[in-house]
């Protein structure tokens, strides 16, 4: 007779580790998603490229020619008719664009029935659109800095300049990026390569 394995989440705790923390850093976007179609948890890189539709149905998250098979395949899986899939499917960036995506999801069962829905999606990497101009050095360096985590007070006293010049590199970097926040600006200058 053949012993049962334990638990991805069992053996994580074992171990001393968090399945949870895990999985929030993994690199490929992920998300689990409940009976009705809500997403109720996604890691970072989700947030990153797709934006945060926690408290969402998870469908409003690809462009309206993949929804279909979008829907079609987690209905399977709740009927009991499939257990896992792999499909591919055209997703919306943050900023609306279309990332192809190859999504592999699987039935999350709670007893004898399924209680939700995991799935991890590839996206293939999307050429972002060229900079309305080029970054100078000092909206580079403040871009690290954003990344850092600093204040506009840190950055100023960082880089010896005053808080007002420091925003006026902000709006300008947020311009050459078409991004519209600072957090968008330090994910786009990560898939643009300009960050570590």
């Amino acid at each position: 007779m053949e012993a049962q394995r334990p638990g991805a989440g069992r053996l994580a705790a074992w171990l001393g580790g968090d399945i949870d923390e895990a999985l929030e850093g993994v690199g490929l976007p992920a998300w689990l998603v409940d009976r009705r179609g809500i997403v109720r948890w996604q890691n970072i890189r989700a947030s990153e490229l797709f934006g945060d539709f926690v408290g969402r149905p998870a469908w409003e998250g690809f462009a309206a020619d993949s929804q279909e098979i979008a829907q079609r395949e987690f209905t399977k899986k709740l009927l009991g008719t499939g257990t896992r899939s792999d499909y591919e499917a055209v997703m919306l960036s943050r900023s609306g664009s279309r990332i192809p995506v190859e999504v592999h999801s699987v039935a999350v069962r709670g007893g004898d029935r399924v209680v939700g829905i995991f799935g991890l999606a590839e996206a293939e990497q999307a050429v972002p659109p060229p900079l309305v101009r080029p970054l100078t050095p000092r909206q580079l360096q403040v871009l690290r800095a954003l990344a850092a985590g600093s204040s506009t007070a840190q950055i100023a006293e960082a880089l010896h300049i005053s808080t007002e010049t420091v925003r006026n590199h902000v709006r300008a970097l947020l311009r050459a990026l078409r991004v519209h926040s600072r957090l968008e600006a330090v994910v786009e200058g990560r898939r643009r390569g300009l960050l570590d």
